[in-house]
């Protein structure tokens, strides 16, 4: 993950992708949910795969976001489309040293629906992100979505960070 995020390895994310596939679609059969989308479907049972924001910032330094590579990768696997539902109107500051209520106060309000996505009432969402650490993040992106009529928010990590870690941030 350190070599796609910070090292400018981004022919990773389709073979971090295809490891992703399975949880996505374990999470989508728990929640009774079709993660092959047949053609014409309705949309009342819409499924889409969007990427976690990154600050236009990040992008920039790393020519890329990697939570971007990875759900275009994971929407290819599943024959989902691939939608950019938010967008990152602030730029806090990174949550690697942060603590977990630190982290949750650092990302409320960043983001935003993106206004050219339009209605989303009814369709599920696989958002994908490239590491979970305290679910801030993710918890915040699908508060977003939820708001805008998303019935459900599954999230697809490639990596979980282990809770001890924390302790030795400090």
């Amino acid at each position: 993950m350190h070599a796609l995020k910070y090292e400018g390895w981004s022919e990773l994310a389709g073979f971090m992708a295809g490891r992703m596939v399975g949880a996505a679609r374990e999470s989508a059969n728990r929640a009774s949910l079709d993660v092959v989308q047949p053609e014409g479907a309705l949309d009342t049972r819409l499924i889409v795969v969007t990427p976690m924001p990154t600050t236009p910032a990040r992008e920039r330094r790393r020519g890329y976001n990697q939570a971007a590579l990875l759900a275009e990768g994971l929407a290819s696997e599943l024959g989902l489309p691939l939608k950019r539902l938010l967008t990152r109107t602030l730029d806090r500051r990174s949550q690697i040293k942060l603590e977990p209520s630190q982290r949750r106060a650092n990302v409320r309000g960043v983001f935003a629906a993106n206004p050219a996505m339009g209605a989303l009432s009814g369709t599920s969402v696989v958002l994908v992100d490239d590491v979970l650490t305290t679910g801030a993040t993710a918890s915040e992106a699908a508060r977003v979505l939820m708001e805008q009529g998303v019935s459900s928010v599954h999230l697809v990590t490639f990596a979980r960070a282990l809770p001890e870690a924390f302790s030795s941030l400090s």
